[in-house]
């Protein structure tokens, strides 16, 4: 880690350190958490998908795959994540993968980087996933794709000092892009191997999730309290510690 990455691990734990009892329940570490992106628009639907599993700090499952458009996708959006519609014509359409997807949330939460578009794309193809554990209120159960673990809102609360909070000025202040690269190496297509390619994004989001896990004060939380620590809503963030949100 930089030097300027460790200041910040010092500067911005101190006003959450005791927030909230941990109690006896495991560390969220020990969860299953399963880091999703997706490439693509509500209007050219999901495109490309990337889904990493995460426990104990190791990188224990990688899927991705591309998907055939349901509407037009837009060039300046080719321009971001390099697919169009001849590349993806003959692709499977992602609403095939429901099967996967739902096995995954019955596991573990579902993780991103700011959340709220993942929400919004996979709530799109289908509004509700099967009956699954709320990893919110242990003992539970519900058929919401979420809450979501959101590494965009954790560092932005955790670290209130950085300047940047997209993936790539994450991973480079932390000096986490050899870590990403390896994985990536072993994982990725070939010709997916950078930022806005679906299985890429989801490898660093699990890199910056597995480097809070580093951090002692950090590694304590229980899946509850890091589900809390994912919305930047205040409110919202009281409610779900107190067990009465989703």
């Amino acid at each position: 880690m930089s030097a300027t990455w460790h200041t910040f691990r010092r500067l911005a734990w101190t006003p959450f350190a005791g927030k909230y009892s941990l109690g006896r329940s495991m560390s969220w570490s020990e969860q299953p958490i399963h880091f999703v992106d997706f490439e693509g628009s509500l209007g050219s639907g999901i495109l490309e998908f990337g889904a990493v599993t995460l426990q104990r700090g190791e990188v224990t499952a990688a899927r991705t795959r591309l998907c055939r458009p349901t509407g037009r996708i837009r060039s300046e959006d080719t321009a971001v994540h390099g697919l169009d519609q001849t590349t993806l014509h003959a692709a499977a359409p992602f609403a095939e993968e429901f099967d996967y997807f739902a096995g995954l949330r019955a596991t573990g939460p579902l993780a991103a980087h700011f959340a709220g578009a993942e929400n919004s794309l996979i709530k799109s193809v289908w509004p509700y996933g099967r009956a699954a554990p709320d990893f919110a209120r242990p003992g539970a159960g519900s058929q919401e794709w979420g809450p979501w673990i959101d590494t965009g809102a954790l560092y932005r609360q955790f670290y209130p000092q950085f300047l940047g909070y997209g993936l790539s000025e994450l991973i480079a202040a932390g000096g986490l892009h050899a870590e990403l690269e390896a994985l990536a190496g072993r994982h990725c297509p070939e010709d997916r191997r950078r930022y806005h390619a679906a299985l890429y994004d989801a490898l660093a989001g699990a890199v910056l999730l597995r480097s809070l896990a580093r951090e002692p004060g950090l590694a304590q939380l229980t899946v509850p309290q890091l589900l809390a620590f994912s919305t930047l809503d205040g409110g919202k963030r009281d409610a779900l510690q107190q067990g009465s949100l989703f």
